[in-house]
């Protein structure tokens, strides 16, 4: 029996909605590590861990999060999807599963009307670069951009934790 076009949307579904709930599992735990630290150092930014990364690691984290996010605006996967870490290429797959699961539930990075960069800040979980963003629904947010560096010394986006703030909408 010949599969129908309706199993293959059946499948395709079902492999959506288990990357989306490993994307969620991750942002979690992401989240769960930055809130492990103590409200002081979370507050005033105090290193735990290493000293703060020199100016052009800085200026290189910047860039390759500008370089996705531009990716973004012109739906291109491919190039989104270089920009990520192994660990979340290896747990998506295909770029097309990683652009859409940004397309449906991190809309404030994909879309952003407002963005500004501002701390990077040494956690628990690694170096967490701190973007502000207005989303497309005039929503403020912090975009918590979890870094690894790579043996190559190249910066990947190891996961992104959105925090809405309440404070801030336009």
């Amino acid at each position: 029996m010949a599969p129908t076009r309706q199993m293959h949307r059946s499948r395709v579904n079902f492999l959506f909605a288990v990357k989306f709930l490993i994307a969620v599992i991750l942002q979690l735990t992401a989240l769960a590590s930055i809130a492990a630290l103590p409200a002081e150092a979370q507050a005033d930014g105090i290193q735990v861990q290493d000293p703060a990364p020199d100016a052009v690691a800085s200026a290189a984290i910047r860039g390759i999060i500008s370089d996705q996010m531009a990716a973004f605006r012109r739906d291109d996967a491919a190039a989104a999807f270089a920009a990520a870490s192994p660990f979340i290429q290896q747990k998506f797959g295909h770029p097309d599963l990683f652009l859409d699961l940004v397309r449906n539930a991190y809309a404030p990075v994909y879309r952003p009307r407002k963005v500004e960069f501002r701390d990077l800040v040494q956690t628990e979980a690694g170096l967490d670069q701190r973007v502000f963003v207005i989303g497309p629904d005039g929503r403020a947010y912090l975009a918590h951009y979890l870094m690894q560096r790579q043996p190559d010394g190249t910066w990947k986006i190891n996961g992104c934790v959105l925090e809405q703030l309440s404070d801030q909408s336009v």
